[in-house]
């Protein structure tokens, strides 16, 4: 600043600009203009909004001769998981994020897979509070599970958003624990919506996309809109992009929410129905413009698809707006649907396109082993010994028999999905019911194989 103050008075009105300078900028009516919706929207949620440390126990084999080398053992790549390791087990933990949702009850929403295999579960808050949390309940399909939070009671909580008008284009504020940074804030806009997300464990569908930064350590934390109303569950991000991550739409979450507080799980539902694939002569013959869909090939009675008016032959097109390609595509989108909730399919009927409405019922567990039993052909009943289904008989001219399983095998995973209980079993029927083939792993005696299903 060239200036060459010459008198008192020139020195004080420099005081005076500097000063006013140094105060926050002011509107006509006495605001904080830096102050922003979005500034508004943080102060008001970062309080609700958790860390989640989960601690886990997991056994690795290490060398014999690990001790004796300091710059790493040179033999280690010898005894990699040979007979020669020494299994110890290893305290690893990781970091993820939460939103409060109820603070009276301490209920904590975030996802399932920052929990999974977890031993001890920490929640802090922003003062620096720390609490234990306990898990009451999870599911791995939705990638959504609530926590209790121990001994806390009047905490903040998140305002409930709706997230069936979100805008294309809207803004929106992200917050989390990236990296161990704790409550770091992004913002960014609602890039696209039902977006569907590809992963080893299958096709995830119906999530906001958005531009805001999502990185490892965001995943549960809270997606907020201009107003810091909750409207989504972050929970991904496209490794390989930046600027592209999703969110888990809140209306699904509080669905969700509502079973896993109920019964601590997420019960599976169907519409009544199997199905095939479309090949290009099928689908010439309905002419349609490409293979895609699913073809009806049995309806099953008093289920919502018979009650809908579907009919073996239709071609289910799409469902909530959302294109079916094939088999597992139909099973994906489902899975993303909790019982309550109506769902809208676009059918081939008659050479007619039409729009159904159909309400999905979940399935007891006797009626799943039912099903089971009837288009597999196995029984099972937990294995006493270890972590694993017994197979307890097996149906004559069955697929299962057809493939030679018998009475005494051991089911160790079906698909890409370990079975350590009867409802793992159960849900990987549900999951896997409509492919014509299915990869078990399958131990008899002391030997493991792995082994197609022809169903």
């Amino acid at each position: 600043m060239n200036l060459v103050i010459r008198n008192i008075s020139q020195l004080l009105c420099v005081f005076a600009v500097l000063a006013v300078s140094a105060l926050p900028a002011l509107s006509a009516g006495g605001e904080n203009l830096r102050v922003t919706p979005v500034v508004r929207a943080v102060q008001n949620t970062s309080p609700a909004v958790v860390n989640i440390t989960v601690t886990r126990i997991v056994e690795r084999g290490v060398s014999p001769f690990a001790q004796l080398f300091r710059g790493g053992d040179p033999f280690e790549q010898f005894f990699d998981g040979g007979s020669g390791m020494q299994k110890r087990k290893f305290r690893s933990t990781s970091t993820g994020s939460g939103v409060i949702i109820n603070g009276s009850k301490g209920f904590v929403l975030t996802n399932a897979h920052v929990l999974a295999g977890g031993s001890e579960i920490k929640v802090r808050m922003i003062n620096g509070e720390e609490f234990d949390a306990e898990i009451i309940g999870s599911d791995a399909d939705f990638d959504l599970a609530v926590l209790k939070i121990k001994g806390a009671r009047g905490l903040p909580q998140v305002k409930m958003g709706d997230s069936s008008d979100i805008y294309i284009g809207e803004t929106v504020i992200a917050i989390g624990n990236p990296f161990g940074y704790t409550h770091t804030v992004t913002t960014g806009v609602v890039s696209a919506l039902k977006r569907t997300v590809k992963s080893n464990d299958g096709s995830f569908t119906d999530f906001i996309q958005t531009d805001a930064a999502i990185n490892p350590g965001n995943s549960g934390g809270p997606l907020l809109n201009i107003l810091g109303e909750l409207i989504g569950i972050n929970t991904a991000m496209q490794a390989r992009a930046e600027g592209i991550g999703f969110a888990i739409p809140i209306n699904r979450a509080k669905r969700v929410v509502k079973e896993l507080l109920a019964s601590g799980k997420v019960s599976p539902v169907w519409l009544g129905l199997s199905g095939q694939d479309l090949d290009q002569s099928s689908a010439n013959y309905f002419g349609l413009p490409r293979v895609s869909g699913l073809l009806v090939s049995d309806i099953y009675r008093g289920m919502p698809a018979e009650k809908a008016g579907l009919t073996p032959g239709d071609v289910i097109l799409s469902m909530n707006g959302i294109e079916i390609e094939d088999k597992d595509g139909y099973v994906s989108i489902l899975r993303s649907q909790t019982r309550g909730s109506d769902v809208v399919l676009e059918v081939l009927h008659r050479n007619k396109k039409i729009k159904v409405k159909v309400r999905p019922e979940s399935l007891e567990s006797q009626q799943v082993k039912n099903f089971a039993w009837s288009k597999w052909g196995i029984a099972t009943e937990r294995d006493s010994r270890g972590r694993a289904m017994l197979v307890s008989e097996v149906k004559s001219n069955s697929p299962a028999a057809t493939l030679g399983l018998k009475a005494g095998d051991k089911i160790h995973q079906v698909g890409n999905r370990q079975i350590n209980s009867q409802q793992d079993f159960l849900d990987s029927f549900l999951r896997y019911r409509l492919n014509g083939n299915v990869l078990m792993k399958i131990q008899r005696g002391r030997n493991y194989y792995h082994v197609k299903l022809k169903s």
